[in-house]
């Protein structure tokens, strides 16, 4: 560890020299008084066996099996400072929502999946959701895109127009966008990596410049991050950690000069999460991945309020309601307080915890799917509750496949019913004030903290993954977890909880692989480079790979890559042969 201070001990140090300005909301006789009172009611109301089970843990896919007390009180939380530590929505702390009207004045945006297949049928998928009332768009890529194979590579086959849209080339982007206005509606591409963001984002740019459409007008969002390129992604090459969190940051300082309106980074703590964390790693990962981002931008000469007022969050909500509620309150809090007291963050809005929240994928079964419909409502409800500023809610299938059309539009319909026929949406953080809502909050948001500085300890998110360190913990994580299934510990209604005995697996409508799409995907490839001029795309990749060896701003050179319509899988090559292969420790 380096002699530099941990975001633990400047939080401690600053807030140190702030503890005589906290005026605790509770009287300390009011609540001396309670305890003797809580202490008698224990002892004559209580039954004995729940007396020596006061605290128990909840034990749930991708908890933190945070112990609970059988009742809250003041007590739980004796030194809360009401406007220290809650305060009013649309100031700080933030704990309560970063706007004050919150979704009396915009509703959270409603972005569903936009499907899987040829460019063709996703635009169509795209355009049925917003006939449908969806406020934005939401890609998903299929696996070759992914992994940033062009649909003629042998690692592509089989793969093209599965679980998503295949990208090559500008000429794709301008197919899933034909009639779809960019300018006016809010896309979220999941880039996942940074490479593929370089390689991707530009392509929306160039399609953008062919439209007329300036830059500056462009909503929406990439993903961009580092951790899911080398910890999350299973591949058959990895480029070295160091020259991937680079690249992340080439991105961010790109996309933060000349798109605006575009948010460079959206740290996915969901497919963490999904892949096996607990809720408290995965929002400690993502916040030391920010953390980094924003000491390496400020580095390089720019301000951190500049850098820190675009930066957005993705989480999974899981099963457990009140912790899926106390968590996004306790990052969003303590968000602010990293951005104010260790970054000196002049502007409120920079400390906003601005986050797209979608239901988790991994607690849905295949056993009676249409159990997920009701798994999913209720944790879409405990993410509105907690205050997210957009929401993916998974439709009942998709433990089997990428969602049908049918399920899709259901998934869309039941955070249409809750924003229109629930009234959740009037009251904002409803749950604000509540003795175990607080507590819980107060909780997580220490355990987070605590974790960040156990990360930073060991020289910080760049190190942890190029050591194998995080992926040891994932891989403890994720055998501790299916051992708790195995047992029953966790229980899963349907699978080994109230299961059948006459269990028969429904016959559900799956999205069958169409060897059609690959075979157009590779004609238009074949098209595509006897038109194009070879040599100018040869000199664009050429002048990428010099780039990166000499450490200049990738993403100037995979934009004048695209211009020239060279394809992902050059440019992914360009990469590789620039940087050269990281080998990905994996622990057991």
């Amino acid at each position: 560890m380096s002699d530099e201070m941990t975001t633990k001990e400047i939080l401690k140090e600053k807030e140190r020299l702030r503890q005589g300005e906290r005026m605790p909301l509770y009287n300390p006789e009011a609540l001396t008084k309670l305890k003797g009172e809580l202490d008698r009611w224990k002892n004559t109301v209580v039954r004995e066996q729940d007396r020596k089970n006061w605290e128990v843990t909840p034990h749930t896919i991708s908890g933190s099996e945070i112990p609970r007390e059988l009742l809250y009180t003041p007590l739980s939380n004796p030194d809360l400072d009401y406007m220290a530590d809650l305060g009013c929505s649309g100031s700080e702390p933030f704990t309560r929502g970063i706007h004050a009207n919150m979704y009396r004045g915009r509703t959270f945006t409603m972005r569903q999946i936009s499907g899987a297949g040829s460019p063709e049928y996703v635009n169509k998928r795209i355009r049925m959701l917003l006939d449908h009332g969806a406020t934005g768009t939401n890609w998903a890529l299929d696996l070759a895109t992914v992994q940033m194979f062009d649909s003629d590579e042998p690692e592509a086959t089989g793969q093209v127009g599965t679980v998503g849209v295949p990208i090559d080339c500008v000429e794709d982007m301008e197919v899933i966008c034909k009639d779809i206005p960019i300018d006016k509606v809010s896309a979220s591409i999941i880039t996942h990596y940074p490479r593929n963001t370089a390689i991707i984002f530009p392509m929306y740019l160039v399609l953008a410049e062919r439209r007329g459409i300036p830059w500056d007008k462009l909503p929406g969002s990439v993903q961009n991050d580092f951790i899911m390129e080398n910890l999350v992604r299973s591949a058959s090459e990895y480029i070295p950690p160091k020259d991937d969190f680079r690249i992340q940051c080439d991105n961010i300082e790109f996309i933060r000069k000349n798109v605006p309106q575009w948010n460079y980074v959206t740290l996915n703590g969901y497919n963490l999460r999904e892949w096996g964390t607990s809720g408290v790693t995965e929002m400690s990962v993502a916040v030391a991945n920010a953390i980094e981002i924003i000491k390496e931008l400020t580095r390089r000469g720019y301000d951190v309020d500049w850098v820190a007022e675009r930066l957005a969050f993705f989480w999974s909500i899981g099963n457990d309601f009140f912790e899926e509620v106390a968590r996004l309150r306790a990052v969003r809090r303590l968000w602010r307080r990293i951005i104010k007291y260790r970054f000196e963050a002049k502007k409120p809005r920079s400390t906003w915890m601005r986050c797209h929240v979608q239901t988790s994928g991994i607690s849905l079964t295949r056993e009676e799917p249409m159990n997920n419909v009701v798994r999913a409502a209720y944790q879409a409800l405990a993410a509105i509750l907690g205050g997210v500023q957009s929401l993916h809610v998974d439709s009942y299938d998709e433990a089997y496949c990428v969602p049908s059309e049918e399920a899709s539009l259901l998934s869309l319909r039941t955070q249409q019913i809750m924003e229109a026929e629930t009234a959740v949406t009037q009251v904002v953080d409803p749950l604000g004030g509540s003795f175990y809502v607080e507590a819980l909050t107060n909780e997580i948001e220490k355990r987070i903290l605590d974790e960040v500085d156990e990360i930073e300890r060991m020289g910080g998110i760049v190190e942890v993954v190029t050591s194998g360190w995080l992926h040891n913990k994932v891989s403890q994580f994720i055998q501790r977890e299916q051992k708790a299934i195995a047992d029953g510990e966790i229980k899963v209604v349907g699978r080994n909880y109230f299961r059948d005995p006459d269990l028969k697996m429904p016959e559900v409508s799956v999205h069958e692989y169409d060897e059609n799409v690959g075979k157009a995907m590779r004609d238009k490839l074949a098209r595509l480079r006897q038109r194009r001029d070879n040599e100018k795309a040869s000199n664009c990749l050429n002048a990428l790979k010099e780039a990166c060896k000499r450490g200049d701003n990738v993403m100037d050179y995979t934009l004048e890559c695209a211009r020239a319509d060279c394809t992902e899988g050059e440019m992914r090559r360009a990469f590789v042969e620039a940087f050269g292969l990281w080998k990905s420790p994996i622990y057991v």
